[in-house]
């Protein structure tokens, strides 16, 4: 995954060539280490990644130019340390991504249950695995060069017996991030270390904002050919439809749409990138996939609940029967002392105190099974 951040104007790039003309023949990249914070920075760019190793190993800030374009809603990291941490940041989605949707998995034929009493997957359509806050990632290597500044960890699945319980393969997962010329690249390796072949279903939820613009104002550019229908439980039903029935160029104003959707058949370029663009003002941001994540999940409710979208699911078929109204008593029609029809139920708000975020999802697969 790469993430680039255009957050300047044409007066401000020029500020920074001038500037960096000065610092160049100095140390253009650096990698340090205070505690469980790591950095990196490039000079040039003015772009600084931070990352906290003992949260998931989560990058929680890429400010460029001093602008974060990750969503961090908290005054400082000490405030962020004295709250749940969720919805922010670069959370990684693992050993699965999404929902699915029953409490169990499907892998080399066989039906694995999940041991809902370990307490580590809370509910019915379990969602984003159960590492993303994890404590248990260990350093390999943090470096800088001319060229670059990067940082390698590794997790160790195989040692946490409760992981283990809900998915029985033994293997690790090393993630590098690599600050280069601006860019954030993310590497996932994953190495399997068990007598059957694992299923690799991770993915990433990046948490975006722009700082030059409101939501209203953003358009979004999405690189798929497939949008995938959900069910009430927010997971593909397998029925699917031409992308271009939601978008209109694969490009859409934000303000027109409620999103929570799938997509796929990813539109990719010579090195099998595929590129999301969330644009406003002056800003943008680039999210790139590589090859081996095969779909993408747009995530970004409109405040006023309206719009296109699956941010709000349809109604559950089986609740249909709970739902209808008896029949009326004999001599009672819908007349005078018939009880009113219920009104329709508003759209819910928006879940989170900001609407100007938008998630550009990476996922290595798209179904449950």
């Amino acid at each position: 995954m790469r993430l680039v951040a255009r957050a300047a104007s044409v007066v401000l790039l020029f500020g920074v060539v001038m500037a960096m003309a000065a610092r160049a023949e100095a140390q253009p990249y650096v990698a340090r280490q205070s505690g469980d914070i790591v950095q990196l920075e490039d000079k040039a760019s003015q772009t600084v990644v931070s990352i906290i190793t003992s949260v998931g190993n989560m990058a929680y800030e890429m400010k460029v130019k001093g602008h974060n374009v990750l969503r961090f809603p908290f005054a400082s990291i000490d405030d962020y340390r004295t709250k749940p941490p969720s919805r922010h940041g670069i959370p990684f989605l693992a050993p699965w991504g999404n929902r699915l949707d029953e409490q169990a998995f499907y892998a080399n034929g066989k039906r694995y249950a999940f041991d809902m009493s370990l307490g580590n997957i809370s509910s019915a359509n379990a969602i984003h695995g159960f590492m993303s806050l994890t404590d248990q990632w260990q350093i390999v290597e943090l470096k800088h060069d001319g060229t670059a500044a990067w940082f390698t960890s590794r997790l160790e699945a195989y040692r946490q017996p409760s992981w283990m319980k809900q998915w029985p393969f033994a293997h690790t997962i090393e993630m590098t991030y690599r600050l280069q010329g601006g860019v954030l690249e993310v590497r996932t390796k994953v190495v399997n270390l068990s007598t059957e072949p694992m299923p690799v279903a991770l993915g990433y939820h990046p948490w975006l904002q722009l700082t030059d613009s409101p939501r209203e104002e953003w358009t979004v550019t999405v690189p798929a050919r497939t949008r995938w229908l959900l069910s009430h439980q927010k997971v593909p039903t397998g029925v699917t439809e031409p992308t271009g029935a939601f978008f209109q160029d694969f490009t859409g104003a934000l303000k027109d749409y409620n999103i929570d959707d799938v997509f796929t058949d990813l539109v990719r370029d010579a090195q099998g990138r595929a590129t999301a663009i969330v644009k406003g003002r002056r800003q943008q941001i680039e999210v790139s996939q590589g090859p081996n994540f095969r779909a993408l999940i747009v995530y970004s409710p409109n405040p006023l609940g309206t719009g296109r979208g699956s941010q709000i699911p349809p109604p559950d078929p089986n609740a249909a029967a709970a739902a209808a109204v008896p029949a009326a008593a004999p001599g009672r029609g819908a007349g005078p002392g018939a009880a009113p029809a219920a009104a329709p139920a508003p759209p819910p708000p928006n879940p989170l105190a900001t609407p100007n975020f938008i998630c550009l999802e990476p996922m290595a697969a798209s179904r449950t099974r």
